[in-house]
This record gives C-alpha cells, sequence and structure tokens, in this order.
C-alpha cells in the first residue's frame, strides 16, 4: 500500500479501535517501525491530525480534548492524491500557465498550494515538481492575439458563476462595435486564441465570440440563460473550424498530393472527416463545413499539394483567391533609368513602398 493508503488506514483503525499498539499499526501496514513514525509526524505536522500516544493503554489514540477554536482543523479531504498525481496536477498547472497566464489561476491555486504541501518532504524534492516542469517540458506558441486580462477575467468570472456579462465587442468583418449581453457557455481555446460560446441577447441566438475582440467586460447581476450541449454542438460544432455555426452542413472534397498525404492522412480536420487513398496515392479528405471562410485559408496554405474536388462552390472560391494572389506576384514593372531615377530614389520627400513606411 502506498503513503495515502497508510494515512487512511491509520485514520480508520484509531477511529474504529480507540487506542491502537503500536505493533497493530506495523501489522496492519506492513511498515517498518521507522516509516510509520515518519506518516505519524507527517499527520500530526502536515495535516493537524490530533494523534497523541496514551502511557497508560500503550497505544495512540485521537485527543479527547476539544482543539483551541483557533487550532488548525484535521481531516482527510474526500479527494485524495497521490504522490504522482499531486506531481501530475503541479505539472498540469505548469502547463496552463504556459497556455495562457492567470486562466484558472484564482479557482486552481488553493488546490495547488495543498497539493504542494501534501509533496512537501514526502518526495524528496521540496515540493519544487513545477519548476521541473517548466525545464523538461517547451511549449512554442504558433502566432496569437493577445486577450486583455481584465476582460478574460470579467468573462470567466460570469462563466462559472453562470450570469450575464455585458460587453463592448469589435466586429472585424464589419468595422464596427457595439454592446452586447451575453450569456456565456464555454470557452473555446482553438488554434491559439480565445472563443467564447455565448447566446447573444441582442441577436436572440448563439453566437461564437473572438475573445480579444471584447474592448470592454463587466459581470451582470442576472442569471444566463442555460443553453445545453447538445444544442451549442449542433448550432457551433457542426462544420468545420471555429465558424462553425450558421446554415445547413455542406461536404468538402479535398485531393492532397501523394507527399502531402503522408501528412493529412494523420490529421483530424473534424470529428466526422472521411479520408482515404485512391490508387495514386493521393489522400482525398471529406470534412463538413458550413462557413468557408477559415476552411478556405487552410487550404490555401497548401498550395499545389492540395485539389478542391468539390462541392463547385467551394472549388470557385479557392480559385478565386488563388487567382487574386497570383496577380500580386505579376511581372515586376520596368525598373526606371537615368538621371531622373536616381534624383527620385534619393529624394526624402518621395512616395515610399509598403516595406520602407
Amino acid at each position: 500500500m502506498d503513503r495515502t493508503e497508510r494515512f487512511y488506514r491509520i485514520d480508520a483503525l484509531l477511529r474504529d479501535r480507540g487506542v491502537v499498539p503500536i505493533e497493530t499499526f506495523l501489522e496492519e501496514l506492513e511498515v517498518s517501525r521507522a516509516t510509520f513514525r515518519r506518516d505519524l509526524e507527517y499527520l500530526r505536522d502536515r495535516l493537524h491530525a490530533p494523534i497523541e500516544w496514551d502511557r497508560g493503554a500503550r497505544g495512540y489514540r485521537f485527543t479527547a480534548a476539544a482543539p483551541a477554536p483557533a487550532a488548525p482543523r484535521y481531516a482527510l479531504p474526500g479527494l485524495w492524491l497521490n504522490e504522482a498525481e499531486v506531481r501530475a496536477l503541479l505539472a498540469l498547472r505548469e502547463l496552463l500557465e504556459k497556455v495562457h497566464p492567470g486562466l484558472l489561476g484564482p479557482h486552481v491555486d488553493p488546490l495547488i498550494d495543498r497539493a504542494r504541501a501534501l509533496l512537501g518532504g514526502g518526495g524528496g524534492d521540496g515540493g519544487k515538481a513545477s519548476p521541473e516542469v517548466a525545464r523538461r517540458i517547451r511549449i512554442l506558441h504558433a502566432p496569437r492575439r493577445e486577450v486583455r486580462s481584465a476582460e478574460f477575467g470579467a468573462v470567466c468570472e460570469a462563466l462559472l458563476a453562470r450570469r450575464r456579462v455585458r460587453v463592448v465587442h469589435y466586429s472585424r468583418p464589419r468595422d464596427e462595435t457595439l454592446e452586447r449581453t451575453l450569456s456565456p457557455q464555454r470557452l473555446v481555446h482553438y488554434r491559439e486564441n480565445w472563443y467564447l460560446d455565448a447566446w447573444c441577447h441582442l441577436r436572440n441566438g448563439l453566437r461564437s465570440f473572438a475573445l480579444d475582440c471584447i474592448r470592454r467586460a463587466a459581470m451582470v447581476d442576472e442569471p444566463a440563460r442555460e443553453v445545453g450541449d447538445p444544442t451549442l454542438d449542433r448550432a457551433l460544432g457542426a462544420g468545420y473550424g471555429i465558424f462553425a455555426g450558421g446554415g445547413r452542413p455542406r461536404t468538402a472534397r479535398l485531393r492532397f498530393s501523394e507527399v502531402q498525404a503522408r501528412w493529412v492522412a494523420d490529421e483530424i480536420w473534424h470529428s466526422r472527416q472521411e479520408g482515404a487513398f485512391d490508387s495514386r496515392g493521393r489522400y482525398v479528405l471529406k470534412a463538413p463545413y458550413t462557413d468557408s471562410r477559415e476552411l478556405v485559408m487552410n487550404i490555401l496554405k497548401y498550395g499545389a499539394e492540395v485539389e478542391v474536388l468539390g462541392p463547385p462552390a467551394l472549388r470557385a472560391e479557392v480559385a478565386d483567391a488563388l487567382r487574386a494572389a497570383s496577380a500580386l506576384y505579376g511581372p515586376d514593372p520596368e525598373p526606371a533609368s537615368g538621371a531622373g531615377a536616381a534624383t527620385t530614389a534619393a529624394d526624402p520627400a518621395a512616395p515610399r513602398g509598403p516595406d520602407e513606411a
């Protein structure tokens, strides 16, 4: 039995038998006298167990006298973690901080402090598992958009308290700012950015909001409207990407080159995707989508390594985007020549190109 189980067994023996000789503990726990003394010291010093030696009865028992009002209270917690679980919890906390500092700190830190106390003195490293995690695990971030900590905290507070939140939201596609009242349903961390799935009381429907577009946020003392998970998944999880809702799902059919297929065949684009290799070793991927914006962006990044087989509207949209991109890389303009060109290049008042601005 591990150390955690021994703590529970010591507690149970004392409660069941009143006075327990040390020989009984050694037999029941199958440990040495030195190990039992270390366990007893841990229970007394760290968990504040009121265990004393009864010289007359020649055994250990719980102290009969009532504890002082200010004395720490002893109780074995309902959820107990062994040493491996404590280390895993510390590692999880470290990883959460790397993904987004301050996300769950106020809610997790009390548990983390308790975990550190449990690990201290028992693992041989003084509870220093977290710095070791930071040293051994490295997380590199793709480009992401920063979320203001104040707005992030307000949204999290409303989400967990199940209250509405009033926000000032900036819409990039429309280049406009609106005040909205939202009933937050869940936070989504997707491709290095945070989104809030919420019921929008302005639009009277479910929407997904990028948290970096929330300029101000304050919790409202009004219960949030609850939306069940099945409804959320149908509305916001039917299609590919974060722009999943709004419309009837269609199926994108993408054919990847033989080389690119070696990677894409192992990727999960959507929970309901289908894929198969053709006779030439190319990979044909089928995935549902409702809004093509993010899907088109991801298709374009593969360049000539992918072809859209359907639907025709998606194929045309990607073709238009490729033609527009190609137009940016047409023939270079004829270089200027002569004295006039030299004068223009040296003129500090001459218009500057985008790379110089």
